[in-house]
């Protein structure tokens, strides 16, 4: 009796994730005629990860010079999640390396727990190696955890960045309206390349 319930919760849980892939995907379909709606789409985009990027240099010492030595940092500044028991993060952002966007991406990433309600947080992907951030741009939808394993930011006892973050090749950021979410996992994001 025990693993059928268990199984009629696993069948369940996936067909949830499944469906919200859909919605997801259908938020960044574009027809070809949506010149317009491209165009604000790119400067919505531009303009939130801006914001995002001051509020990461604000909130954690020594962030700004950590990014401006990065080989790039993708800025996903609106991660929107929900969830009732079945959870699903979706937010669309930009690669920026050398100062200006490269690229637009979209994340997703699901999860199964007993957690409820929604949120918004930003959630910054720094490259800090040239080799890094190529292995990124060449795949076909890179995943945290699978094609790269992802140091969660932490600070040290002066406040800033812990030396030992600093020295991975991918390091991540989660920002709240509090600051800086220690401890976060940010295994298991799917980021793919998106055209606007």
């Amino acid at each position: 009796m025990k693993s059928t319930n268990l199984r009629s919760f696993c069948t369940a849980a996936a067909v949830a994730i499944c469906i919200c892939g859909i919605a997801f995907v259908g938020c960044t379909t574009t027809r070809p005629e949506d010149h317009a709606s491209a165009s604000a789409s790119r400067a919505s985009i531009e303009a939130q990860a801006d914001a995002a990027l001051s509020k990461l240099y604000n909130a954690v010492p020594g962030s700004r010079e950590m990014v401006a030595r990065s080989a790039g940092v993708v800025v996903f500044p609106s991660v929107i999640g929900a969830s009732l028991g079945v959870g699903a993060e979706y937010g669309r952002g930009a690669l920026r390396a050398n100062g200006r966007t490269q690229a637009y991406y979209s994340m997703t990433a699901g999860s199964i727990g007993f957690q409820a309600g929604a949120q918004s947080r930003a959630v910054f992907y720094v490259f800090t190696t040239g080799e890094a951030l190529n292995r990124f741009r060449s795949s076909k939808g890179w995943t945290a955890g699978v094609d790269a394993t992802v140091a969660a930011a932490t600070l040290g006892a002066t406040g800033g960045i812990d030396s030992n973050t600093i020295r991975q090749p991918v390091v991540g950021f989660v920002l709240t309206n509090v600051g800086l979410e220690a401890g976060v996992a940010l295994q298991g994001a799917k980021i793919s390349e998106i055209r606007l």
